[in-house]
């Protein structure tokens, strides 16, 4: 049986790590039997979370746990593709997970607004006396880790033009497709999906959400694939307030 390690559902979000999000998608999308528990930073194989544990074999990374079920069991997420489309797709997955990702660690870490109600609350099993030292800490530490990947050293407007530019080419992308790459999904619909929903997601005031809210077929994906993966999961309900026009 595979064990998927996450953080939980928080922020009205399947999970706030949109590489949990992703690896839960590519589980159901694989067909494969697993389990989802709350995952240990510390115990974590990387220190990050997701990993897997598929019967004592700890996988770290999302994309190393999707190319652990395509080797171990067979699992082709890209069986509809050409060799071009499945090129194309990886480009668009890098896009959102070497570029958009970081716009959104910035809008979650780095307006305070967002990070009381959000992030902070990652820091409430720490004891009350050296819990703010050590959220601040945490949080200098995601400050340099944006200046050191180049995003952070850009202004708020500056950070919003790039987030989205990449919202716009993610929707071109769609265009009025079912899915990311045609009438089935694909890997990398696991990671739109994850990033689609995190970054619309209403608990967080973003310039980014309320660019993406008005991308009509965002939404629709958004809602369409919501519908297909967790179609009972009550806490990941009403993601976005206010629908495209």
């Amino acid at each position: 049986m595979i064990t998927l390690h996450t953080f939980g559902p928080m922020f009205g979000l399947p999970d706030p790590s949109p590489f949990v999000t992703k690896t839960d998608t590519l589980l159901k999308l694989s067909g494969l039997p697993y389990e989802k528990v709350r995952g240990d930073l510390r115990q974590a194989p990387k220190h990050k979370l997701p990993f897997i544990d598929d019967d004592g074999v700890r996988v770290a990374d999302s994309t190393f746990i999707r190319l652990h079920l395509e080797r171990k069991y067979g699992v082709d997420f890209d069986k509809n593709l050409s060799t071009i489309e499945k090129g194309f797709a990886w480009s668009v997955e890098k896009m959102l997970e070497d570029h958009l990702y970081w716009a959104t660690v910035y809008w979650r870490w780095m307006v305070d607004s967002n990070f009381n109600k959000g992030p902070r609350n990652f820091f409430k099993p720490i004891p009350a006396l050296i819990r703010p030292m050590i959220a601040a800490s945490v949080r200098r530490g995601v400050r340099r880790t944006l200046y050191g990947h180049g995003l952070g050293r850009h202004s708020k407007v500056e950070i919003a033009i790039l987030a989205n530019r990449a919202i716009d080419a993610l929707s071109s992308v769609l265009g009025d497709k079912p899915y990311l790459m045609g009438a089935q999904p694909c890997g990398a619909d696991a990671t739109a999906f994850a990033f689609v929903v995190g970054n619309l997601c209403s608990f967080f005031e973003t310039p980014v959400r309320t660019h993406a809210e008005q991308k009509r077929n965002l939404v629709s994906y958004c809602d369409r694939l919501m519908r297909e993966f967790y179609p009972n999961d009550t806490h990941v309900a009403n993601l976005s307030n206010k629908k495209a026009a």
